[in-house]
């Protein structure tokens, strides 16, 4: 028997954020111009939310199948062919994924009050923060795939507007448009699967898809073309290669933008998609397979490029997309509860490496580590919470993202042993570009700042920007151990086989040992090179030169698709074509045509001398007339209100009588 509870106090959970965006943008905003009173009200929203999805989790913990009955009523009705309903899907993954954007939005929101203080957008800022809430809320929650497509396209348009917050600046705004236009090539993909759903099945209820597919109804080339469609969505929105290139270029955001970007919102949509729609992937060994693979080439292809970045926010955005490879790769060997486990632990820690950033950038006025350096001293806070999160993406027993990394590494050494030894080095890298993070930014002798800094030394943020960066470390270390025992795993799927068990018991197999020892090898290369200096980084960088080279210029991607594939591929292929089209076929069309048709050819030649002497002539008239008109009429604008109201009462007047008269 399934559990059934107020639905009104659910629908809540993203109408609460909907409605503080339209207080703020509609009320706050042009009224009462309180910057501050915004960043409360946008707070309260998503405080809510979390609070109400905080007694959702609760609730299906105790709730036969973990799930919820919310009622749903219909919202387009196309004859008795197509019915869509407006309702929601509250299981447990809807769960796990609430918790992790509201807890993670309401962290950013409070952080934000901080470093947003004083910016002139600051309504703007947090009314979009809160529509942007509340687009990942309603995504993660509908139970239909047009309305999830919905709240999908919103997603993208708040990260657009987000992204290119600072559109005064030149390279925000182009980002905006990068992210935007990348993510659409995604997005046809997933707008085509609805519409194979469509056609082959007649509904886009979640549930009855998920019937279909596990029934064997839904099956073959349909099935396989559907769920790569999908698959295609999630690679725009989730950043995964080839469409990755849009994700380091939106650092030109507010750093907390990329704080909710990067763990909860806008990247973790396309995980979720796969997640949501697995059971369609489960049976389809090619779509599963395709999944595996681009997310563990996608993984190292992006660890590549951490290695060798300077800004801080790149670094930490390639660690994003090598860290989402992680996930996809999960999902495709180990299935949802292992992919979205690794979702749960990296929103925290990568959450609260990207505040770490912007407390460093707020510090010293720079996101350039060659510029930073000695911050641990004066940054104690910042340090610790950085610190606390660079062991936990590293991989180090017994943070958060140790358990996490190695239930994915498990379950790929025995499905896909090629893509373990990638994710096995992916380990290594990983350890090494992080700590290359820590060493520059907090070890060493401070190195000047921005030239645009006037503080005379660095400095600890407050405590508004403090306070969630600690809260975020606690998880950070904790979280992992909500599956320590397989909970988390069988929360998400009843049957899924834990593979450790116990808290110390996962140190008895050796592969956790394995990884443990190629983290800590890339932690002690990168104190070797840039603390200890045992090692010349720039002597490394001379010997793996043609390495260096290709991974700075990230495989120059950005220059095969602005350059060859936007302005040469696609434009001149475009006009080629209008030519091409306009001189076989238009051109030679009409020229026979006349050629062949005398008689057509003279009513044509008349149809033009009458457009000349009589359509011409009218229409000419026509103005004329008018004109004459508009200098009479304009006497009579003397701007004396008692002439016009003269003119009113006449016009009243003529009315009545008129209508008295025809009746």
């Amino acid at each position: 028997m399934e559990t059934v509870i107020p639905n009104e106090l659910v629908w809540l959970i993203f109408l609460l954020p909907i409605l503080s965006f339209a207080v703020i943008a509609l009320f706050v905003r042009p009224f009462l111009n309180n910057p501050r009173l915004s960043g409360y009200i946008s707070i309260s929203a998503i405080f809510g939310s979390f609070i109400l999805s905080t007694w959702v989790l609760i609730s299906l913990l105790s709730a036969p199948g973990h799930e919820l009955v919310i009622p749903d009523f219909n919202w387009l009705v196309i004859d008795s062919a197509i019915n869509i309903h407006l309702g929601l899907m509250i299981d447990s993954l809807t769960a796990v994924m609430l918790i992790v954007v509201t807890l993670v939005s309401l962290m950013v929101q409070l952080y934000s009050q901080g470093y947003m203080k004083g910016d002139p957008g600051y309504h703007r800022y947090y009314a979009l923060l809160s529509l942007f809430t509340a687009s990942m809320l309603g995504l993660v929650m509908v139970d239909n795939l047009l309305l999830m497509f919905v709240f999908w396209e919103m997603v993208g348009l708040c990260s657009y507007l987000l992204i290119g917050f600072w559109f005064h600046r030149p390279a925000a705004a182009n980002a905006a448009k990068k992210a935007f236009i990348v993510t659409r090539i995604g997005d046809f993909g997933f707008l085509g699967a609805i519409l194979l759903l469509l056609s082959q099945t007649g509904t886009l209820d979640i549930a009855q898809l998920h019937s279909l597919a596990l029934a064997g109804v839904l099956t073959g080339t349909v099935l396989t073309w559907a769920a790569i469609g999908i698959f295609l969505g999630a690679i725009g929105k989730s950043a995964q290669f080839p469409l990755h290139v849009w994700l380091p270029d939106a650092m030109e955001g507010p750093t907390p933008v990329s704080a909710l970007i990067h763990a909860a919102t806008m990247v973790a949509a396309g995980v979720f998609l796969v997640a949501r729609m697995f059971p369609l992937f489960e049976h389809s060994e090619v779509a599963l397979l395709t999944v595996a693979i681009i997310g563990g080439l996608t993984a190292i292809f992006a660890a590549t490029m951490g290695l060798v970045m300077t800004d801080i926010k790149r670094v930490l955005a390639y660690s994003t997309i090598s860290q989402l490879g992680y996930m996809m790769l999960g999902l495709g060997v180990g299935g949802i509860a292992i992919g979205i486990f690794h979702l749960f632990n990296h929103a925290f820690f990568k959450a609260l490496l990207f505040l770490g950033a912007g407390s460093v950038s707020h510090a010293t006025g720079t996101f350039d580590m060659r510029q930073m350096g000695g911050l641990r001293k004066v940054m104690p806070w910042t340090y610790a919470t950085f610190l606390i999160a660079s062991l936990s993406i590293a991989g180090i027993w017994p943070l958060a993202g140790f358990w996490s990394k190695d239930e994915i590494l498990a379950s790929s050494i025995n499905n896909q042993p090629i893509l373990f030894y990638l994710a096995m080095v992916t380990v290594f890298m990983t350890a090494f570009y992080m700590f290359r993070v820590v060493f520059l930014t907090f070890g060493g002798q401070y190195r000047g700042g921005s030239p645009a800094n006037h503080s005379p030394r660095p400095h600890e943020s407050p405590s508004v920007m403090i306070t969630p960066m600690v809260v975020l470390a606690v998880l950070a270390v904790g979280s992992g151990w909500f599956n320590v025992t397989g909970g988390f795993s069988r929360f998400l799927e009843p049957s899924e086989t834990h593979v450790f068990q116990g808290f110390f018991g996962i140190l008895a197999h050796p592969l956790p040992w394995v990884s443990l020892i190629l983290a800590g090898a890339g932690i002690l290369l990168a104190y070797a090179i840039y603390s200890a200096r045992w090692l010349s980084a720039e002597r490394i960088g001379r010997l793996f030169e043609p390495f260096y080279v290709v991974f700075s210029n990230k495989y120059w991607f950005d220059e095969l698709y602005e350059n060859i594939i936007a302005r040469i591929v696609l434009l001149k292929g475009l006009f080629a074509g209008i030519k091409l089209f306009d001189s076989r076929f238009i051109d030679r069309g009409i020229n026979a045509f006349f050629i062949e048709n005398l008689v057509v050819r003279r009513f044509f030649s008349g149809l033009k001398s009458f457009d000349n002497r009589g359509i011409d002539g009218a229409v000419n008239g026509v103005a004329d007339t008018t004109v004459a008109t508009g200098r009479v009429l304009r006497i009579a604008q003397t701007g004396q209100l008692q002439l016009y109201g003269m003119f009113i009462i006449l016009g009243i007047l003529a009315i009545s009588l008129a209508l008295i008269f025809f009746s």
